[in-house]
């Protein structure tokens, strides 16, 4: 858009323009730009057809229950929690900056992080990936460990396994064979899972954009806000509010024709390049319904999403306390260092015992969603400990810093942004 806004002042204060007697039209189209962005049709994206023949869809196997509650991670688990530490503390943590002033990732930096293979550890071995077993524990360790290095990128980078994971849990043979194959290449697709709504006390199971039956299946209206990466995605799970059967899931491709893309920077979460999805009398086949419609499909999708929330929350938690510790500690005031005060000390301890009692909490949910049990309650609680506790330790970095927690010179004024939007988003993300 800044391009877009650039080329048309520059045009604005033309005197061919003046000649012409275009100059106030001109100047009202840089003026409604400026203040609602350019909408643009979305990214072209490639053309996603069946690779193979599947007799039935491929799931993964709940994991096993060893009637423990363990979080000491496997030996795999800790290999791909050190990969991946060491891949956001490298890649992550020195881009976010700069992303979050540009409102998008450095160049080839989500490349980079494709070849992780993030992917992969959520799709079956039979379709190309790495996956034996429902991996939500694994997940979630994987997003904690990115949103430590920064939790707009983290998001960027996590958004199209929310769509592949979304396809192997819930997919049918067909969905699964026109689009998995392209998650498991060199050149995984953008891909975003888009359920939020610009709209006061928003609840997703209670969506604004409408899908309507229609001969040859279905037809999408609506818009979608704060949508990761959505100028750049290929493909979109939507949700909507299928006629007389309540919330569902919709595939999009950009392509699709009344797809549109706005940009949306808002408080946190800028280096996510977060849109709007403009859906204008979208026509799509009936292959289209994810999930066959079910509401507790549905259902499922809201929990894993928030459980991912709650993750990314821990991850920056712990980054506010690995930076506040040293800073505390070497920041001297009256003689002696800030951490010696009594408040500072409470404060920095405060900190500490919520971000425990959140992951707790976040990795049981986990734990218990990948064996197939009952785990409702224990998303609710780590959604609302990540929502007001996630804030309160944002909000606590920056006092501890004192002045410094209000510049751009610490990170931590970004932190406590992107903290303040784990209460405020729905999907994005999918353990």
């Amino acid at each position: 858009m800044g391009l877009g806004l650039s080329a048309l002042t520059r045009l604005a204060g033309s005197k061919v323009i003046e000649r012409a007697g275009l100059r106030k039209p001109v100047q009202n189209l840089v003026s409604a730009g400026t203040r609602n962005g350019f909408r643009v049709a979305g990214a072209a994206g490639r053309t996603f057809k069946s690779a193979q023949k599947l007799g039935q869809p491929a799931r993964l196997a709940p994991a096993e229950d060893t009637g423990l509650f363990d979080l000491t991670p496997s030996e795999d688990q800790q290999l791909i929690v050190e990969t991946v530490t060491e891949f956001a503390a490298e890649q992550l943590r020195p881009a976010a900056a700069d992303a979050d002033a540009k409102l998008q990732a450095p160049e080839g930096l989500l490349s980079r992080a494709a070849e992780l293979g993030i992917t992969l550890v959520g799709i079956p071995e039979e379709l190309g990936g790495i996956g034996t077993e429902r991996s939500v524990v694994t997940n979630a360790l994987v997003a904690e460990a990115l949103a430590h290095g920064d939790l707009g990128l983290a998001v960027a980078v996590l958004a199209p396994s929310a769509v592949s994971t979304a396809l192997v849990a819930y997919g049918d043979e067909q969905q699964q064979a026109d689009y998995l194959p392209a998650f498991v290449g060199e050149n995984v697709p953008a891909a975003a899972l888009a359920l939020q709504e610009r709209t006061a006390l928003f609840d997703p199971f209670k969506p604004a954009t409408k899908a309507r039956r229609t001969p040859k299946g279905y037809q999408l209206d609506g818009v979608k806000s704060l949508v990761p990466r959505a100028a750049d995605a290929e493909l979109f799970i939507v949700s909507a509010d299928l006629e007389g059967r309540g919330p569902a899931l919709f595939l999009v491709e950009s392509s699709n024709s009344g797809v549109t893309i706005e940009t949306e920077p808002a408080m946190g979460l800028r280096g996510a390049a977060t849109g709007k999805l403009h859906l204008e009398k979208v026509a799509l086949p009936a292959g289209a319904l994810l999930g066959g419609g079910k509401v507790e499909v549905f259902t499922e999708v809201v929990r894993l999403s928030r459980l991912g929330w709650a993750a990314l929350a821990a991850g920056t938690a712990k980054a506010v306390l690995d930076y506040v510790v040293p800073y505390v500690n070497e920041r001297k005031a009256f003689g002696e260092p800030v951490s010696h005060r009594q408040a500072v000390a409470f404060s920095v301890a405060d900190i500490a015992i919520e971000l425990e009692g959140l992951r707790l909490v976040a990795l049981r949910a986990a734990a218990r969603a990948e064996q197939g049990k009952p785990y409702a309650r224990e998303v609710a609680l780590a959604r609302k400990l990540a929502t007001d506790k996630g804030m309160q330790i944002g909000s606590a970095g920056v006092q501890l810093l004192g002045g410094h927690g209000f510049v751009k010179e610490h990170p931590v004024e970004r932190w406590y942004r992107d903290l303040r939007a784990i209460g405020v988003m729905e999907g994005a993300v999918l353990l």
